[in-house]
């Protein structure tokens, strides 16, 4: 009997021994992240490189949004902003639920007469504005999953704010990229010491309803948007195309949500830079004129570059305008966006900036799509080999 006792002493510090060795991710991690969100989703989708050091996180929940990303597997950092509060509460909030994600799918316009974000006859403000079920509470279908690539579908109903109904169906595409894949879309080779996730969500739209889809009523399109980490030392960097204003029209939008400090906002020869820390709510916009296929911004904290390169048809000119307003020119939007969060009435959605990207908007006859592919790329190395990143693609140095 003596002898069973001491065994089972034995086995009960071994098991002591062994919780005490087994460490909990640190937050800020991807470790972290992924163990937090198993806990309220257990359908959650995780894609990976063969080394499992490129990682992502996609909810079905939420739209099959990819929540985060890291280059050093799960004790890599956490790319993606995660509103973790609102997530462990379980409780659903009015406008907007910002659970975070680094990639999620949405629809434009968000203001005027064509808005799906507001009402029919209220005033555009933010008491009135909201973000529609299918795009923020309601689930996407899982249709497959491998170990580097998800598919996803849902059937969404809306209704603009002049009254036009849409029926849609849309197909969500994710896959995680190679580096030799990465190279070939950026058109030169990465040096191999740098760390780096990258991944594509390829969005497809097609029209379902009885009726083709008409300018004079509205128009849609595949809005993505990413929500990132926002630090002290964090810079949005948003290369154009120069030329003169009476041909290229303005360089920038930046009124969205009034004036931006010029401390904040610099208009450089070729690139515009945003401070983005989540300390004063501001957003950019350009116009098809002025964007180009890319966008990015450098965390100077952890040493991380960020770059969003996204599908555009240059032959396109038709963007949806999303100005909380009604509008002379509802088609004169911008391609590519830039937000950075901040308090609005002694309130804040979060710590976090947003690289955004637009499809164009085209008139859908019955049963024809519209296809926009957005693009995130996160590289971790030293300030060199982020400044030559940076150069080529971005036209200026960090």
């Amino acid at each position: 009997m003596k002898k069973v006792l001491s065994v089972l002493i034995v086995f009960i510090f071994m098991g002591f021994g062994w919780c005490f060795f087994i460490k909990t991710p640190e937050k800020g991690t991807f470790g972290y992240d992924l163990k937090f969100l198993q806990k309220y989703h257990s359908n959650l989708v995780v894609l990976e490189n063969a080394e499992a050091t490129s990682k992502l996180i996609i909810l079905p929940d939420y739209q099959a949004r990819v929540m985060t990303s890291t280059s050093a597997g799960n004790k890599g950092v956490s790319y993606g902003w995660i509103n973790h509060d609102l997530i462990a509460s379980g409780k659903l909030q009015a406008h907007i639920n910002a659970f975070g994600g680094e990639d999620r799918f949405w629809l434009g316009p968000e203001g005027g007469q064509f808005s799906i974000f507001f009402k029919k006859g209220v005033n555009f403000n933010l008491d009135n504005w909201q973000v529609p079920p299918s795009l923020d509470t309601e689930a996407f279908d899982v249709e497959r999953v491998t170990k580097n690539e998800a598919f996803f579908s849902k059937k969404i109903t809306l209704e603009n704010y002049s009254g036009t109904q849409f029926s849609i169906f849309v197909q969500r595409t994710i896959r995680l990229l190679s580096k030799t894949k990465v190279d070939s879309l950026l058109g030169f080779v990465t040096a191999n010491e740098v760390e780096f996730v990258a991944y594509e969500t390829d969005n497809v739209v097609r029209n379902i309803s009885n009726q083709n889809w008409d300018k004079n009523t509205g128009l849609l399109s595949v809005w993505m948007l990413g929500m990132l980490n926002a630090n002290e030392n964090t810079t949005i960097i948003a290369p154009y195309k120069q030329g003169d204003e009476s041909t290229h029209g303005k360089i920038v939008t930046k009124d969205y949500f009034g004036d931006i400090p010029n401390e904040r906002l610099k208009i450089g020869q070729k690139a515009i830079t945003l401070k983005a820390d989540a300390n004063f709510r501001s957003k950019i916009g350009l116009s098809p004129q002025r964007a180009l296929p890319f966008i990015g911004s450098y965390d100077a904290e952890n040493n991380v570059l960020t770059i969003v390169q996204y599908s555009m048809d240059s032959t396109k000119t038709d963007y949806v305008n999303s100005k909380w307003e009604i509008q002379q020119q509802p088609f004169a939007g911008d391609v590519v966006n830039a937000y950075n969060d901040g308090p609005v009435n002694g309130t804040q959605l979060g710590k976090f900036y947003e690289l955004e990207s637009s499809s164009s908007a085209t008139a859908l006859a019955k049963g024809e799509s519209i296809r926009h592919i957005h693009r995130t790329m996160h590289f971790k190395a030293n300030k060199k080999q982020l400044n030559n990143i940076a150069e080529k693609l971005l036209g200026v140095g960090i």
